[in-house]
């Protein structure tokens, strides 16, 4: 992951709570960018300069065996395999935390992953230089996640 100049927009000018946004062109700017830089994706900020997610999923990060999520604050989906992810590991005994995140933090973690629609998981091993091991915690979410898919429940 990289870092990108592009920003989501706020609920109040546009529709950032659904797929039904049209926030395309803005994500493809966001990953033109962090590919200009040798990134395979960008890690974004709201109109706050917090962070939102990345160009494509949702973001968690983990630190001292703390997992946490940016708050739903009206300006990213926050998507169904993100709740999915919550669900199971408060099941587990290791509730998320949703706060506000900034880049710092994401720099500071022990673990990063990404969540979303199309790959369920994805590991992230680096962001602006700094590097990650796939973790224990990455590996049971991909295993709770698969799990739970994989069953009658779902």
């Amino acid at each position: 992951l990289g870092r990108t100049r592009f920003r989501r927009p706020v609920l109040e000018d546009n529709v950032v709570n659904a797929k039904a946004g049209c926030l395309y062109p803005n994500n493809a700017r966001m990953l033109a960018e962090a590919r200009s830089k040798g990134f395979q994706n960008a890690l974004v900020a709201d109109a706050m300069g917090n962070v939102a997610e990345s160009a494509t999923a949702n973001i968690f990060m983990v630190r001292d065996g703390e997992v946490s999520t940016p708050i739903a604050n009206g300006t990213f989906l926050a998507g169904i395999t993100r709740a999915r992810h919550m669900t199971n590991l408060a099941a587990a005994g290791t509730p998320v935390q949703e706060k506000v995140l900034s880049f710092r933090d994401f720099e500071e973690a022990d673990e990063v992953f990404m969540s979303g629609n199309m790959n369920k998981i994805t590991p992230v091993t680096e962001f602006d230089g700094r590097n990650y091991q796939v973790g224990p915690v990455t590996r049971q979410v991909r295993e709770m996640y698969w799990d739970w898919a994989l069953s009658e429940k779902a």
